[in-house]
């Protein structure tokens, strides 16, 4: 595909995408970037949380990854469906009682300022280097098949779609986020099922017959059934459960959005709505990757491979779209770009969110003028947009396999801290822990959790740990907040 048309599209796509800000930033003040006001209906909230959830990495990783992990990526998807439902009935009434904006400061009021700041910046750290990832797969492609042969820099279409990102959300953030979500769900799942379809009508077959010859190359299995295996289907349904459960329900972007809902009736119908669709588009990606192997085997084409000759998943997608034809080229960059818009928008927001209240403590400093904060959640907001800068810079010559299983590994060290914080202060009531001792517990657990991940094949009898190393890190974490301990004779909040 020309690389101009390419640009084109990506340019219109970013205009429609400003026209949006536009639209929702009329009016809009401090509230309106943190809150939305808390007026947005739940059914908006649900459909453009699907694309804030899958990003670029699931538009790419997921269908590429069917070529070396079949389809038992899915049990994750079923486990995801019971973490929602504890979002929905555990953490969501618990948010809306005490009225947050931002979810950390429930680590205050229930351990003290350094438990808050401790969650906050494990929060910052899993965002910022996970949506930075997820930035950097729209970055890496857009690079590969448009600036490369015009002799551009890595670096510069990193700057322009972070300065874009910058942009419309620069005002009214959480307000216009919701609304673009929407947008940007709907052009992802587009770009798959039209891929789906050109690939079935330029076969001569039905999905049917495609998941048929699928199935009989091996390509569709869902249960891994060696316990030793990273991929077993139990592990991952359990691992499903907490990563949703973590970076989903603990995790501040994904929250926001949930939070700008009216009340908590309508945020636990987005979420549980969400997780019932979360299965459905799943499925469809994975078909999608089906549909892309099935192809390339049918008619010869050769799949994208490194300099070791191993094929790379996350080119696959890309790699076959464009040899179709201009037209699934141009459903695939308005995709993928839409992809990496919905999963970079919000995190920017919710990273200036979590900074200004967890650290800087807007809610609770009566000397600050609303001028004063505008200024400086603009500046925060700047500072965050040049730190994803620089990560995708350095991510840059570690990209060789496939991200989504970079991105989980990185959830399952980060994320740990803040799901053994949560479940201490949700289930252990009356149970004080030292404030002043979380930080280094929240830094020992993950160290740990790496090491024995690391050496379980030769402690654990051969068992190798994938995603559910987060279940451990959490659990070290309780067990540590639970030694630094004390009783009290009332039940804390």
């Amino acid at each position: 595909m020309n690389a101009t048309i390419i640009l084109i599209v990506f340019v219109v796509y970013t205009a429609l995408l400003f026209l949006v800000s536009h639209l929702t930033s009329r009016k809009s003040d401090n509230q309106s970037f943190f809150t939305g006001n808390r007026k947005s209906p739940w059914f908006v909230v649900a459909y453009g949380m699907i694309g804030a959830s899958l990003s670029g990495v699931t538009f790419m990783s997921v269908p590429g990854g069917v070529y070396t992990g079949q389809f038992t990526y899915l049990p994750l998807v079923f486990g995801y469906v019971i973490g929602y439902a504890v979002i929905a009935f555990l953490l969501l009434p618990l948010y809306y009682r005490l009225n947050l904006t931002s979810i950390y400061s429930y680590l205050e009021m229930r351990f003290g300022q350094k438990s808050e700041k401790t969650g906050a910046a494990f929060f910052i750290l899993s965002r910022l280097l996970g949506s930075a990832l997820r930035m950097y797969l729209v970055v890496f492609v857009l690079y590969e098949f448009v600036f490369k042969m015009w002799g551009i820099p890595f670096w510069v279409p990193a700057v322009v779609f972070i300065g874009i990102i910058l942009l419309y959300t620069f005002r009214s953030g959480i307000k216009t986020i919701v609304w673009t979500d929407t947008l940007q769900t709907t052009f992802l799942l587009l770009a798959a099922i039209l891929t789906v379809i050109y690939i079935l009508k330029n076969l001569g077959i039905s999905y049917g017959e495609l998941m048929h010859k699928a199935s009989e190359q091996g390509y569709t299995k869902v249960f891994e059934t060696d316990w030793t295996h990273n991929k077993f289907y139990l592990k991952q349904i359990l691992s499903g459960a907490f990563i949703t459960i973590t970076m989903t329900g603990l995790d501040q972007d994904m929250m926001q959005k949930n939070l700008t809902c009216k009340n908590l009736r309508d945020a636990q119908k987005n979420v549980l709505t969400s997780s019932l669709l979360f299965v459905v588009v799943n499925v469809l990606f994975l078909s999608l990757g089906a549909g892309l192997i099935y192809y390339a085997q049918a008619t010869g084409f050769q799949l994208p491979v490194n300099e070791a000759g191993v094929v790379v998943n996350d080119k696959i997608f890309p790699s076959v779209a464009f040899s179709l034809s201009a037209f699934t080229s141009v459903v695939f960059v308005l995709g993928l770009v839409a992809a990496g818009y919905s999963s970079a928008d919000g995190t920017l927001t919710a990273l200036t969110t979590t900074f200004c209240y967890d650290f800087l403590h807007f809610d609770k400093n009566d000397k600050l003028t609303d001028k004063q904060i505008t200024k400086y959640r603009k500046l925060i907001h700047v500072g965050f947009a040049l730190l994803y800068f620089v990560v995708i810079i350095l991510f840059r010559p570690f990209h060789n396999e496939s991200l989504i299983d970079k991105l989980f590994d990185i959830a399952g060290f980060t994320y740990g801290p803040l799901l053994g914080l949560y479940t201490f202060g949700l289930f252990m009531k009356k149970w004080k822990t030292n404030d002043k001792a979380v930080p280094y517990i929240a830094i020992a657990a993950p160290i740990i959790s790496y090491l024995l991940k690391l050496y379980s094949p030769q402690l654990l009898f051969g068992y190798r740990f994938g995603f559910e190393i987060l279940i451990v890190n959490g659990l070290l974490t309780f067990l540590a907040l639970w030694a630094f301990s004390k009783k009290t004779d009332c039940a804390l909040k």
